[in-house]
């Protein structure tokens, strides 16, 4: 090596991240690295410029990181810059200006990309980026950002193509299709469940272990592999892999078939984090009054959300990430007062927690599901004490538990994997018993949320709904129960009597007719738990819906959602409680139109679905 890149390579070793790198690493980047000189006052590159291509090292002198012209950091010898746009591919959300006479290392974007995607780098790339959300919170004036991976569903994130083997495929074939793709990672069909091998474990398991090229993959891989939902949001799935270190997950789509996968340096790049920051608190809560202290930024985080201009959908998802986070640290800690339960269990969110489009108005309904052979005396009376104390706990938090009796407080809602695939199968076998249809509904959404995660345990059973055309039949008439209440007030739907006599009930009349239609066309393409959008999008690609009514569904449900958020985050401001009720005088001109079409527009393919119900098409 010669002394030249023996100093860059020094200098670079004893700065994170290459400080915790190998050695072989470090030189490789020292071996690419270009040297920039900046005069002092040179912009090094300009907010909303092109995507950067490369990672920049401070060796000598200072930069300013510069947003709307004030400067919020000042980076010194050894710090990083440029990071979050080169890898998200998204124009930088800050300036960039040598202080003084400044020498950079310039490393370009392949070899940047390979050090930050190392399991070493990416604890401090995300606490990187956190820091400078720190600093950057308070300059930023309301306007609409550029797309952010923490609030896209990981689905649009997805770099690299999809590959698949067989268990029987060899490390030798695996590994030429890794590269010829190219990829980092091959998915492994193991029929009920899915295996994953990675570049790592190529090097780690394969060429260090020296395993023979000609074993199976089986032999390698990582079993079963963690999975996500393709509507999941970038900065909720980076903190799992976090918690779990892991770098790569496969990603489902509603049908449960492999789309892709994501890995830890597509999230890297995550400029809307406040969600982190309350979930951090929310983890790190010691007691369940400092939950429900760190829970008081709940709702100052969604209108904050709001007023960055995140879509009305985004924020209700990362509300629902932050209530499943809260959730799952109230039974750490209420278990730490129960003691050992007497067997594994797992707490489902169901309703609009389960679909992640809860809002602050949302009820937290639940049930709990056990596994194995456990006596029912044992084991049941222990979870229905821990659900009613976690219940409590969710109320000082600030968050309501379902008045009407759909959560795990509510000991019917608490049973044995048997018991509730028992009572599934009665009700797709008889669907016409009393209230089946309803609880069908409510169970179709359920999700876990602590616990055992594989998969969505009570409500995958109600796949085989799609082979029951009777029980199809009445879910299709019970999703169009819901209808607009009777009485107009300027065009608009409105209650007759009570409290909120003269207001719109956006949620009854306007969520919940979409929602149901969703469910009940996911259940006939065979898609199960999963949002209101993603049902709608398999129903589409099934036929069980035509395209122009998902798009009319898609188009209304939006508008309904982010109408119910505005109104939600208006309350939120002046102090009061929120609810789903909205003031049609508060309303303009022209969004009382659009509501008008949209009701309209619903109700048109409620008709059209009535009318092939009644004639036995369905």
């Amino acid at each position: 090596m010669s002394s030249a890149l023996s100093d860059v390579a020094d200098f670079l070793r004893v700065h994170p991240p290459f400080d915790a790198l190998e050695p072989a690493e470090v030189e490789r980047a020292a071996a690419h690295v270009e040297v920039e000189f900046f005069l002092a006052g040179a912009t090094i590159f300009a907010q909303g410029a092109q995507p950067i291509e490369h990672l920049r090292v401070v060796r000598t002198g200072a930069v300013e990181i510069v947003l709307a012209d004030r400067v919020l950091d000042l980076l010194a010898p050894g710090e990083l810059f440029g990071h979050a746009s080169m890898l998200s591919g998204l124009p930088p959300g800050f300036a960039a200006r040598a202080h003084e006479d400044t020498l950079c290392y310039r490393i370009p974007e392949e070899v940047a990309r390979s050090v930050l995607a190392r399991p070493e780098s990416v604890g401090f790339v995300a606490r990187s980026l956190l820091e400078m959300h720190e600093q950057s919170a308070a300059a930023l004036a309301p306007r609409r950002p550029a797309p952010d991976p923490a609030n896209q569903p990981v689905a649009a994130l997805i770099r690299e193509p999809t590959l698949l083997c067989a268990p029987e495929t060899t490390i030798r074939e695996a590994a030429a299709r890794m590269a010829s793709a190219p990829a980092t990672a091959i998915v492994v069909d193991l029929g009920d469940s899915l295996g994953i091998v990675t570049d790592r474990d190529l090097r780690s398991r394969v060429v260090a272990a020296g395993v023979s090229y000609e074993a199976p993959v089986s032999s390698v891989m990582s079993a079963p592999a963690y999975t996500v939902a393709a509507d999941r949001l970038g900065g909720d799935v980076l903190l799992e892999m976090l918690d779990r270190g892991v770098r790569h997950f496969p990603v489902l789509a509603a049908g449960r078939e492999v789309i892709g996968v994501v890995e830890a340096v597509d999230l890297l790049a995550v400029e809307t984090l406040s969600s982190f920051y309350l979930r951090r608190s929310i983890a790190r809560a010691e007691s369940i009054v400092e939950l429900a202290r760190a829970a008081q930024g709940l709702r100052p985080a969604v209108i904050a959300l709001h007023e960055a201009h995140v879509g009305a959908a985004s924020v209700a998802a990362i509300y629902s990430v932050v209530l499943d986070a809260l959730t799952r640290r109230l039974i750490e800690l209420c278990l730490l007062d129960a003691g050992e339960p007497p067997g594994e269990f797992a707490w489902l969110a169901l309703g609009s927690q389960a679909r992640r489009e809860a809002t602050p108005a949302s009820d937290a309904d639940s049930a709990i599901v056990w596994y194995g052979e456990i006596a029912e005396e044992t084991i049941r009376p222990y979870l229905h004490t821990l659900a009613r104390e976690v219940a409590i706990g969710l109320d000082a938090c600030g968050i309501r538990v379902d008045e009407h009796g759909a959560t795990a407080s509510n000991v019917l809602f608490v049973r044995s994997l048997e018991s509730w695939q028992k009572v599934a199968r009665s009700w797709i076998e008889q669907p016409t018993r009393e209230q089946a249809l309803i609880l069908v509904s409510v169970l179709v959404d359920s999700r876990p949320v602590w616990g055992i995660h594989s998969g969505a345990p009570v409500s995958e059973t109600f796949r085989a709904a799609k082979l029951r055309p009777a029980l199809l039949h009445l879910l299709a008439r019970f999703a169009l129960s819901h209808r607009p209440p009777t009485g107009f007030l300027r065009g608009l739907v409105v209650e007759h009597d009570g409290e909120h006599r003269g207001r719109l009930d956006l949620k009854r009349g306007g969520l919940l007719p979409v929602v149901d239609l969703a469910r009940w066309a996911g259940m006939a393409a065979g898609v199960t738990s999963a949002s209101t959008l993603e049902r709608l999008r398999a129903a589409g690609d099934a036929g069980t819906l035509p395209a122009a009514d998902v798009h009319t569904l898609e188009d209304a449900f939006e508008l309904f959602t982010e109408l119910r958020m505005e109104h939600q985050v208006d309350q939120l401001r002046a102090g009061l409680e929120p609810d789903d009720y909205l003031n049609p005088d508060d309303l303009s001109t022209l969004t009382r139109s659009y509501l008008r079409e949209a009701f309209r527009a619903v109700a048109s393919v409620q008709k059209r679905i009535a009318a092939e119900v009644s004639l036995g098409v369905r």
